[in-house]
Parts: structure tokens; C-alpha cells; sequence
């Protein structure tokens, strides 16, 4: 043992001292040595504190909460009647409420029982919009009773800023996926229709006001200008009354002589 010992101090000795050598060197190279590092001291100091900085807002910014582009009612969940082998309807009232114009699109994890009228839109800033979300309710299964179901469907709702207005299409979201937003995901809560409450009272009304907004749409925009009557021939509304006017004042003197 105190052989393998020695041997063993011996070997280290020489191994610190191969490690030693190239620090033997003159005094010139030293201190060119020690000046260049001391040049570089300061600039790696600076980077280092740069890339703190940088990780630190990084982090900072991960954070803060998400800044939401749209506004929600009801904010998290989706409101059915339960009717089980009908399809039943949902509504959610959808506001802008950020200072540009912004798109919204729906998607659902049950594409082949449910869909959305709108599937997406654009707002305007602070413009709303109630969107209707169709759904075939199931049949129950295992007796199980109808209120306890728990729906695995979920929605998600996401968002893009756009830098104005145009006309809405779904490859929006493909072509600016690093600026597209998730505003919410919303899960599916069923009412009793025969037990009237709060929610079930609220979903009637947007639904009314859905509906509404639809008939609205459809009704040809009133024209307010000059009428047309065949091609190229206008009328002027206050060319007319005066001619209208003249002709009673002719008629009227007619009669009087």
C-alpha cells in the first residue's frame, strides 16, 4: 500500500507540473497577456449584462397576462337547452373592444355535430356581433340522467389585429399564425328547458336579438339618393314637387275663371 502510495504522488506531481509549463514564460508575454484581457474584460461584462437585461424582459413579459382583443357573453362557457336528438342552439355576444379592426374565428373539437353562423367575422373597433353555435344532443348512455352529462366538445375562439378593414376570409389565420391570439375556450354547459332561470332567460333573448340581426341583413339597404326610373332618366325629387305644384296652380285658375 504505501508503494502504490508513493507511486501515486509521484504521477500527480508530474501531471500538475505538465500543466505548470506553459505559465513558465517571460515577463513580456505576461503582460501581454494580462493588458489584452483586461481590453476584453469590459466588453464581456456589457454583453453579459445585455443578455440579462434581455432575459429578464423576456421573462417579464411572460408574465403579464394576455391582452384580450374581444370581450365575451357569457365569457367562458356556451349555453344549450337540453334536448336530446334535436339540434339546439347557443349564442355568444362578441365585442371588439381593442382600437383596431380585428378578426375573430370559431373552432370546435366536433366539427361533424356542430357549427357556428358566423364561423368568423371582422369587427371594427368597439363593433358587436351575436354568433349562433348549432349542436346535435346526443341520446344518453348507461341511464344516465340528462343534466348529468358531462360534454367533452369544446370551442376556441381566436383572434387576429388587422391594420384595417377588408373582406374576411379563413386563410387569414394561415397566413399570420405568429399573430394570431386565443381569446377563449369555452365549454359546453346544458340547461333545462323546462326550468327556467337566469342563463336559460339570457340565451332566449340573444338568441331573439340573433335572429333579429339576421332578418336585418337580408332586407335590401333603403336608397336615400335620386330614384331611377329607366335607364338613365332621374328624377329630381324637388324638380317634382314644383312641377306638381305649377300644374294645381294652372288647374286651380282654370276653374276660378
Amino acid at each position: 500500500m504505501a508503494i502504490e502510495t508513493d507511486q501515486k504522488s509521484s504521477y500527480d506531481g508530474k501531471v500538475w507540473g505538465f500543466f505548470k509549463l506553459p505559465f513558465r514564460q517571460t515577463g513580456n508575454t505576461s503582460s501581454t497577456t494580462s493588458s489584452s484581457s483586461a481590453q476584453t474584460q469590459p466588453h464581456l461584462e456589457g454583453s453579459d449584462h445585455h443578455a440579462s437585461a434581455n432575459s429578464v424582459s423576456s421573462v417579464a413579459k411572460s408574465l403579464l397576462p394576455t391582452r384580450r382583443r374581444l370581450k365575451l357573453d357569457p365569457a367562458n362557457k356556451l349555453y344549450f337547452p337540453y334536448e336530446p336528438g334535436k339540434q339546439v342552439r347557443s349564442a355568444v355576444r362578441i365585442k371588439n373592444t381593442s382600437k383596431s379592426y380585428t378578426a375573430f374565428k370559431f373552432q370546435t373539437t366536433a366539427p361533424k355535430s356542430c357549427f357556428m353562423r358566423p364561423p368568423g367575422a371582422i369587427l371594427a373597433p368597439g363593433e358587436s356581433i351575436i354568433a349562433t353555435v348549432f349542436k346535435f344532443v346526443e341520446q344518453p348512455e348507461n341511464n344516465e340522467k340528462p343534466l348529468d352529462q358531462k360534454s367533452k366538445v369544446k370551442f376556441k375562439i381566436m383572434s387576429l389585429k388587422l391594420k384595417g378593414p377588408m373582406e374576411y376570409v379563413p386563410e387569414l389565420f394561415d397566413e399570420q399564425k405568429d399573430q394570431v391570439a386565443i381569446e377563449q375556450i369555452l365549454r359546453v354547459v346544458f340547461l333545462d328547458p323546462k326550468r327556467p332561470c337566469p342563463a336559460l332567460e339570457k340565451l332566449k333573448r340573444q338568441l331573439a336579438d340573433a335572429d333579429a340581426a339576421v332578418e336585418a341583413r337580408k332586407k335590401p339597404p333603403e336608397d336615400a339618393g335620386p330614384r331611377i326610373i329607366g335607364e338613365g332618366l332621374v328624377i329630381d325629387e324637388w324638380k317634382e314637387r314644383r312641377e306638381r305644384y305649377l300644374a294645381r296652380q294652372q288647374i286651380e285658375g282654370v276653374d276660378s275663371a
